[in-house]
């Protein structure tokens, strides 16, 4: 450990620092209150044992100062050596951020003893810290995996509404188009009970990789909406962009050439894509408007022979 001294009396500075020494604390000397508050910006030292009458500016002030300068979460004991004696010095003391007070001169036992417990309890403090610590990440962890879903690794339906809600309000606010991608595995169902759950799983897992290696900006956003389905948010992007992704995102998962020897399409795992672009009018909440008109053309790309892309009009801006 190291101690940050403040003492302006050499003869009381010299006998506390062999003090200090002997039971194996570093003494840091400074002769005034400036000189140690800048030793502690500079050391930022294990505990500061303080005078309160020094030239210039007081102990008091000196704590005071100490305590503005430590950082969210820090915490330096500060242990009072000083010769005054009244209640009301020891009381300010506290105030001001000071966590014991002794008087001079003190005892080598006593310092010693006074030390050990300022350090036991920055060591409980600091066991708290780390277990708080671990908590927060715990607790951030925990809210980052329930934003994903659990078989594909991308984000699952509730992120997708929270992202939805957001975007749809600065799209509003900003008057900026917005466009959403329904995407369907086409005859999954099929490819289910003809491979078996396991393989059907791992085709889903390839589809979201592939959907989501297609997205370039990182406010793009794929997820999974549930069964077969998945949805891509394009914010600031109109009809024509929003198209262009969509076919991406269909020649891409028809690029993966997965058998599908129960398809009636092309004997491959292919997707339909539905595609619906508005920009939110001003204080405009409700964006199941846009979800309904890409859900409507998913079915209309399902109904024209699947493997294919359908947008619906765009809504007039007002």
């Amino acid at each position: 450990m190291r101690a940050l001294l403040i003492e302006d009396t050499l003869t009381s500075a010299t006998l506390v620092s062999h003090q200090l020494r002997k039971i194996g604390i570093e003494p840091i000397l400074a002769r005034d209150g400036e000189r140690g508050i800048e030793l502690f910006k500079q050391e930022r030292p294990d505990l500061i044992l303080l005078d309160i009458i020094m030239p210039g500016m007081d102990g008091f002030e000196v704590a005071r100062r100490i305590r503005q300068l430590e950082q969210a979460g820090e915490w330096t004991p500060i242990i009072f050596l000083t010769a005054r004696t009244s209640d009301a010095d020891l009381e300010k003391g506290i105030s001001v951020g000071g966590d014991d007070y002794l008087i001079k001169p003190v005892s080598e036992t006593v310092l010693a003893a006074k030390l050990k417990a300022m350090q036991r309890i920055a060591q409980m403090r600091y066991s708290l810290l780390v277990l708080t610590r671990k908590l927060d990440d715990a607790n951030q962890e925990l809210t980052r995996l329930s934003s994903l879903d659990g078989l594909t690794g991308i984000p699952n339906r509730r992120q997708f509404d929270d992202t939805l809600l957001r975007e749809w309000r600065r799209s509003s606010r900003q008057r900026r188009p917005l466009s959403i991608l329904l995407c369907d595995v086409d005859f999954f169902k099929q490819f289910n009970d003809g491979y078996g759950h396991q393989v059907g799983d791992e085709c889903l897992k390839a589809v979201a990789r592939t959907v989501q290696s297609v997205l370039r900006r990182p406010a793009d956003l794929a997820a999974r909406y549930g069964g077969e389905e998945f949805a891509v948010i394009l914010p600031d992007t109109e009809l024509t962009g929003a198209v262009q992704v969509a076919e991406a995102v269909r020649s891409s998962v028809e690029g993966l050439r997965i058998t599908h020897r129960f398809s009636r399409g092309s004997g491959v795992v292919t997707v339909s894509v539905g595609v619906a672009s508005t920009t939110p009018a001003p204080g405009e909440t409700d964006s199941a408007g846009l979800l309904k008109r890409a859900d409507d053309a998913l079915y209309q790309a399902k109904q024209a022979g699947r493997n294919r892309i359908a947008a619906a009009p765009v809504t007039p801006a007002i």
